[in-house]
């Protein structure tokens, strides 16, 4: 189906994605993994919690962990504009007959918990404790030296309905691939902070989160974290790449944890500001669309991905399959 006309004039007002909450079963092993390997900052840690930020964040946290039973996706965060556009976030989920709950969570104000059509589990915040810049504290810099979370990508049963939905929030698709057969949207990304995306969806069944994405500064980067991951003991966690993508022109590295979470290191895409840019359409044939170069994408990386707590799996109705390495 046609990719729906942004809506410019949204019914609150979200500025970006903000933070994940990942659900480990081993919390040192993952204090390891994103902390002394990937490098994000720990602001707060305990027994059960783990909170980070990257480089150039001033927001306490973008990622928390979390101990528990079994790896899962607590939720997905968004900051918006102000309170009011709170209140105007509760009311317009309510009018959707969405669930919504205020809620407490560490470090940050009023929080509006809620969900999508699709069950992913969403939080809603105008304000979150500051904290001190550190992007000039070089010192502190490791790993693959990330600077902000970048994007969230989940697995959708039905792409053109997850882009109706978000796109009444006011996010912007930016690129979509097109199944030509069916005429319906196999994948899409949208934005609100001027980049790329701050969500995407992949058609598969869902809901389930596909990765979370880090900004670093230059492809170099990702290859020192290639070559710390594999004197390290984090080779068999490399995934896929390093490679550049057709869609977002992103020079890319997808690593998996041991719970199976994805992350996505990620640098060299573009701005998407103006508000009039149209979409950019690619065919779900088009072999450059996911890999511009660098070996094609393992079956691994189209089936697998994270559950999100409380989410009813929906197997896609749409059987249309991209270029899958052998």
């Amino acid at each position: 189906m046609p990719i729906p006309a942004a809506n410019l004039n949204p019914p609150f007002n979200i500025v970006r994605l903000s933070h994940v909450e990942l659900k480990v079963t081993d919390l040192a092993w993952s204090k390891a993994y994103y902390a002394d390997t990937l490098g994000l900052q720990i602001t707060y840690e305990d027994n059960t919690h783990i909170y980070m930020r990257a480089m150039e964040e001033r927001g306490h946290h973008c990622v928390i962990l979390t101990k528990a039973e079994t790896g899962s996706v607590g939720v997905l965060g968004f900051k918006v504009w102000s309170e009011e556009d709170l209140d105007k976030a509760e009311a317009w989920f309510k009018s959707r007959d969405l669930p919504t709950t205020w809620i407490e969570r560490p470090f940050m104000g009023r929080v509006l918990s809620t969900r999508d059509p699709m069950g992913i589990p969403l939080e809603f915040y105008a304000k979150m404790d500051r904290l001190e810049p550190i992007h000039q504290k070089y010192a502190l810099y490791k790993g693959v030296k990330p600077l902000r979370i970048d994007h969230f990508n989940m697995f959708s049963p039905n792409v053109d309905e997850s882009v109706i939905f978000y796109g009444d929030m006011g996010f912007k698709v930016t690129e979509y691939t097109a199944d030509a057969e069916t005429g319906r949207s196999w994948a899409a990304w949208m934005h609100r902070k001027g980049g790329v995306h701050d969500v995407a969806f992949t058609n598969g069944t869902g809901p389930r989160l596909h990765h979370m994405a880090f900004w670093v500064p230059t492809p170099l980067n990702i290859i020192d974290l290639l070559d710390l991951m594999s004197t390290t003991g984090y080779v068999a966690n490399i995934e896929r790449g390093p490679g550049r993508h057709g869609i977002s022109n992103a020079f890319f590295l997808y690593i998996r944890d041991q719970d199976g979470h994805r992350t996505e290191i990620y640098c060299s895409d573009y701005q998407t500001v103006d508000p009039d840019l149209e979409p950019i359409k690619w065919d779900l044939k088009d072999p450059q669309r996911q890999t511009l170069w660098g070996a094609a994408a393992p079956r691994s990386w189209f089936e697998l991905g994270s559950v999100f707590d409380g989410a009813e799996l929906q197997e896609s109705d749409l059987k249309a399959q991209p270029i899958i390495a052998p």
